[in-house]
């Protein structure tokens, strides 16, 4: 796994839901934030995933990320002591046209509802991509769309995007 996760941002505005191939629940909680730096952990479906995350260069392309897969008994009892602001999301896995990314699309629930956010990962800070036509505007270096932001900010509390 790499240790190095390159990812640009964007909102949706348009419908993604028919060319998705796979959706998942997600819960997530951060046992520690600040700096730019977290320790997360993630409820997807039927297991449990345990993050840490660097702060982000100053383009807020790359970061440091390391995950491993923990039994999901351990990520339930880790979601019981994390900070106030659990994160609520459905995550729509839609393969972009060229076959070389995944779109990454998470529709917020809870306090984030009416939040709709894609990321592709990608090899390199200058790796190119075709944009599908639900993408609309770049939110990558945003920190106000960072997971471990919106726990403590929740869209519902935003007056302007």
């Amino acid at each position: 796994m790499p240790l190095t996760e390159i990812e640009r941002k964007f909102l949706v505005n348009g419908d993604f839901k028919s060319q998705a191939v796979n959706s998942t629940r997600i819960s997530q909680g951060y046992i520690a934030s600040g700096n730019g730096r977290t320790v997360r952990v993630r409820i997807r479906g039927e297991k449990g995933y345990l993050t840490i995350k660097g702060p982000s260069n100053k383009a807020g392309l790359a970061r440091f990320e390391w995950e491993k897969e923990i039994p999901l008994d351990e990520a339930e009892a880790l979601m019981a002591i994390c900070e106030p602001g659990i994160i609520e999301k459905t995550r729509w896995l839609v393969p972009s046209s060229d076959g070389r990314h995944t779109w990454e699309v998470d529709e917020f629930w809870g306090d984030n509802e009416g939040l709709i956010m894609a990321e592709i990962e990608l090899e390199s800070e200058d790796d190119t991509f075709e944009k599908p036509d639900f993408i609309g505007k770049e939110v990558t270096g945003d920190r106000r769309y960072y997971n471990s932001h919106m726990r403590q900010y929740p869209y519902k509390l935003w007056s302007t995007l």
